[in-house]
Formats: structure tokens, sequence, C-alpha cells
């Protein structure tokens, strides 16, 4: 059952390893599953602290995949339009495959932009673009927590 587990383990930490590319795969969450399953076996152990610890990390990076695109938008000195667009976009990019995800920041942003500056596309594709950036640097922060996790899994095989 251990070697299972183990097995089910890696395969949880690749496929959220992946889901930092492919935005319908939760990538932290289910990495992060993947470590509890490793604490089931004999092979590996962590600590409660560790696990929760790594929770609450992997619960804040999942929430900020959603805000760090209407943060870049505001960074840029976007409106609140565009930030709620950046915001609802990336809601509304769920339904529509890995592109609406991808996409759906980036055209919430330009459109909420649009709106607001009155019909001024360069501006609001200047704002579109960092809520693009946004999205690129969480996708960045996902893969390098689920590295981590991957790394953290196999010291804890080695040992």
């Amino acid at each position: 059952m251990d070697i299972f587990l183990i097995i089910l383990s890696a395969i949880f930490l690749i496929i959220g390893i992946l889901g930092c590319f492919l935005p319908v795969l939760p990538g932290p969450p289910l990495a992060w599953g993947g470590l509890l399953l490793a604490d089931f076996t004999k092979y590996a152990s962590f600590s409660n602290r560790f696990l929760i610890i790594t929770a609450v990390i992997t619960i804040i990076l999942t929430i900020l995949d959603f805000i760090i695109p209407a943060l870049a938008v505001k960074k840029k000195g976007g409106s609140k339009a565009g930030q709620n667009g950046a915001l609802i976009g990336a809601i509304v990019g769920l339904f529509f495959g890995p592109f609406g995800i991808i996409l759906g920041p980036f055209v919430g942003a330009f459109v909420g932009e649009l709106l607001t500056t009155r019909n001024n596309a360069e501006k609001s594709l200047e704002i579109a673009l960092s809520s693009f950036i946004g999205f690129l640097l969480s996708t960045g922060l996902k893969l390098i927590w689920c590295l981590m996790m991957l790394f953290w899994l196999i010291k804890a095989l080695i040992q």
C-alpha cells in the first residue's frame, strides 16, 4: 500500500507542476495533496507543522493567482474598473478553458480600462499587458512552489 501511495503522491506532484502551465488544473493544491499522501507512508514523514505551513502557503498562492493580475493593473496606474475587469476576466476565463484563463485577465482589464479611459485603446492595452505580466508572475510563483514541494518529497524519500 505504501508503494501505491508514493506513486500516487508523485503523480499528484507531477500533475501539480503541469497545473502551473495548464490553468484548468489547480497546480499547488494538487502538489500539496501529493505531499500529504506521502506522509501516510513509512517512506516519507512530514511534521504536522510543516504540512500546515505548506497548506497555508498553498492556499495563499492559489488566491493570489486570481489577485496578482488585478494588482499589476493597479501598479501600472489602471483604474478600479481595470482591476475589477482583470479579476472578473480571470473568473470568467475559467469557463473557457486554458486560453480563457490565460486571456481572461488581459481582456477584462482591457475592456475595463477602455470603458474608463473613453476609448483610449493605447493606454488600455498598456494596462492590459501589465495584467498579463501579472499572470506570468503568478504562474512563475506557482511553479517555484510546486518544484519546492517536489524537492521536499524527494528529500524525504531519500532520508
